[in-house]
């Protein structure tokens, strides 16, 4: 994703510089290099890379950072909870979950016109949504043998973080009881209201009827309660090589039903290979090695989990209709595009209903 659309990059650089003036008060000479965007994935937030350069203790001090800043624009969720972002980030520190470490915060707006928080900045690479990483890129390239290796990592990584307890790490605010009894009827309720907000003319042809389906065929309260990242896809993970170093982006992050994690990251793996027409990566384990896998690693079968890529199907078609209303916004997609509608996440989704008899 370019820049933040809208921002003053070289006066953000300069409060940002004064910002660490006083945060920093030992430190001399500070500066700021060229402020940057995440290049080719991430669209719901305003994402900045710099490199700040000081002067402590007699030497120079160089430190790799990432701002994340509340979005101002044309946003894509219809809230954006920073602070528990930052928050679930800093619990996870303290686990064998590999996150960026929290450095600070600052809700108040004063200083660069919006909240944000700043953390460090991990080397590695990611893979891409845009072109997807099934058709081109580092990871493609890889062997066989690393991209298997690859893939069992974000398997491990799912497993590492469901095995934990969110209570006990201060992250049951992450809860929704005004919007229902159940975990599911939570969730549920959250991406019917997203639809609602995000396109008021209504009768989405597949939004509208897999709501149906999915409220009508919910599971059964699971037995445990765990952290659910939300967007848990590896393009949301950062390599170095084929380990995973570093697991981000964590704003559709929930209480709930943790096989709702490898249910997204089945679906998005189907859209990046069957929805964008690539090929699958051929080192990667099949959908029942997966599966076994992370029965292992959690201790527990992941029931439901064909119910869950339905509820994956739906989110992200839900969440496709606002992007295409942000691109149509900013101009990079012409207005008569139907793409609310006819687009690869939605087209796939439609050919999960029609597999399950919905349409």
């Amino acid at each position: 994703m370019p820049a933040p659309v809208g921002r003053d990059l070289e006066k953000t650089r300069k409060q940002l510089v004064e910002w660490f003036g006083g945060l920093l008060p030992e430190a001399k000479d500070i500066e700021i290099g060229e402020l940057t965007g995440p290049g080719a994935t991430g669209f719901s937030s305003d994402t900045l890379i710099f490199d700040l350069k000081t002067t402590e203790d007699g030497g120079p001090v160089s430190r790799a950072l990432v701002a994340r800043i509340q979005p101002n624009g044309f946003q894509v969720f219809p809230e954006y909870d920073l602070p528990a972002q930052y928050g679930i980030m800093k619990a996870l520190a303290e686990t064998d979950v590999a996150v960026p470490k929290m450095l600070w915060e600052e809700w108040t707006g004063d200083v660069i016109g919006d909240a944000f928080y700043v953390m460090e900045r991990i080397v590695g690479q990611t893979p891409a949504d845009n072109p997807p990483y099934t058709a081109e890129g580092f990871l493609k390239e890889m062997s066989l043998a690393d991209q298997s290796t690859l893939w069992r990592g974000y398997i491990e990584s799912l497993a590492a973080i469901h095995r934990l307890d969110p209570f006990e790490l201060g992250l049951g605010g992450l809860a929704m009881p005004e919007l229902g009894a159940t975990p599911i009827e939570q969730e549920l309720r959250y991406y019917e209201n997203f639809y609602r907000w995000a396109y008021p003319e209504g009768g989405h042809p597949v939004v509208e009827p897999s709501l149906r389906w999915l409220n009508a065929n919910r599971p059964p309260m699971p037995d445990r309660i765990g952290l659910s990242w939300g967007d848990s896809r590896i393009g949301n993970m950062i390599f170095d090589g084929t380990k995973c170093v570093a697991v981000i982006d964590w704003e559709m992050a929930r209480l709930g039903d943790p096989v709702m994690d490898l249910a997204w990251g089945f679906f998005t793996g189907r859209y990046h290979s069957e929805g964008t027409g690539s090929p699958p990566i051929p080192g990667f384990a099949s959908r029942e090695e997966s599966i076994a896998l992370y029965e292992e690693l959690v201790g527990h079968p992941a029931e439901h989990l064909e119910y869950y890529e339905i509820l994956a199907g739906m989110r992200f078609s839900v969440i496709l209709i606002r992007l295409a209303k942000q691109f149509k916004h900013y101009g990079v997609m012409p207005e008569d595009v139907n793409f609310e509608v006819d687009n690869p996440v939605s087209n796939l989704h439609r050919l999960q209903l029609q597999e399950i008899g919905v349409l």
